[in-house]
């Protein structure tokens, strides 16, 4: 493994701030124990160089020698890959890892991105599309309500599944929109108080602010 390198946006506006992808990557690469280092790429006025790395102008993407790689779940999986304290030796244990990392995204993220959108609006529950994405995000919470009722972590010991699924649900979260799913509730407030993700919470906050 070569000197791995997460690039970020040099700035952006303090709403976003804490939420923005590269927190998970942060935060695996700090519950893995591998060092990195942040470097970054413009907020306005993404160039060629960034549409090379990530080609809808997004962040975050990891370095690591020759080997870049965009979308936060596939630098999980890759973190995940090279480090067993986040994805098991066995199969049987990765295929469990990569199935919830999968869903997180799929049919999870799919549903809290446009819910979190119009619950954050002054007045979501006159939206036209209301009704549609909260019904969609409510049954999704609940399907998961049913699993976490049952476990601790999504795929047996603590996982790049969990990263990426607890970051999916922060956000609606911040919105009330785990309030009615205690389980749901319960699994992001003990994903976010271990250690490595208060550094990489931290870390980002501090990145942004140091550019205001």
């Amino acid at each position: 493994m070569s000197e791995l390198i997460l690039t970020t946006y040099d700035w952006v506006p303090r709403p976003p701030r804490g939420f923005v992808r590269d927190i998970r990557v942060r935060w695996a690469l700090e519950e893995a124990g591998l060092p990195y280092r942040v470097e970054t790429t413009p907020f306005r006025g993404r160039g060629a160089r960034h549409l090379a790395c990530q080609p809808f102008a997004q962040v975050p993407w990891l370095t690591d020698g020759d080997l870049s790689i965009f979308e936060s779940g596939a630098i999980l999986q890759y973190i995940g890959g090279v480090s067993d304290a986040l994805m098991p030796l066995s199969l049987h244990g990765r295929i469990g890892v990569t199935e919830w990392l999968f869903a997180a995204v799929n049919s999870v993220e799919i549903a809290s991105v446009p819910w979190s959108a119009l619950a954050s609006s002054p007045d979501p529950g006159n939206a036209p599309d209301w009704a549609r994405w909260n019904g969609l995000f409510k049954s999704r919470l609940q399907r998961l309500e049913t699993v976490l009722a049952d476990c601790e972590w999504l795929a047996g010991a603590f996982s790049v599944a969990d990263i990426l699924m607890a970051d999916v649900l922060r956000l609606p979260d911040s919105f009330g929109g785990l309030k009615d799913h205690p389980y749901c509730r319960a699994y992001v407030a003990r994903a976010t108080a271990r250690p490595a993700f208060a550094k990489a919470h931290a870390d980002q906050i501090a990145h942004f602010a140091a550019a205001d």
